[in-house]
């Protein structure tokens, strides 16, 4: 086995299904998916080499209405329903992150 790491500050996992049922719902124009707004979070670099990691996952069972779950894999027992249309600076505040405005 080969070990390789990441430079992640945080690693949030999004589910998958609920972005897809929402078709995008952020970002400027609402066309954006959670999970692509929040990597925008990150402090540059892609993948690993990202400041945070954004892991799509399949269905988390929770299925809310017009909204995507979201967890914090540092904070694994507090889940976070994200409402279509949410500002993306409070959502990353909410998940840990700070804002990429600092």
């Amino acid at each position: 086995m080969k070990r390789t790491s990441a430079q992640w500050d945080a690693a949030i996992i999004v589910c998958r299904k609920c972005s897809k049922k929402l078709g995008g719902g952020f970002g400027e124009k609402g066309k954006t998916s959670l999970a692509k707004a929040l990597r925008a979070q990150a402090d540059g670099g892609k993948g690993r080499k990202a400041g945070i990691g954004v892991v799509e996952t399949g269905c988390l069972k929770i299925c809310p209405e017009n909204a995507v779950v979201t967890i914090n894999g540092a904070r694994p027992k507090d889940w976070l329903i994200v409402p279509k249309g949410s500002d993306i600076d409070v959502v990353a505040q909410r998940l840990g992150l700070g804002s990429k405005r600092d």
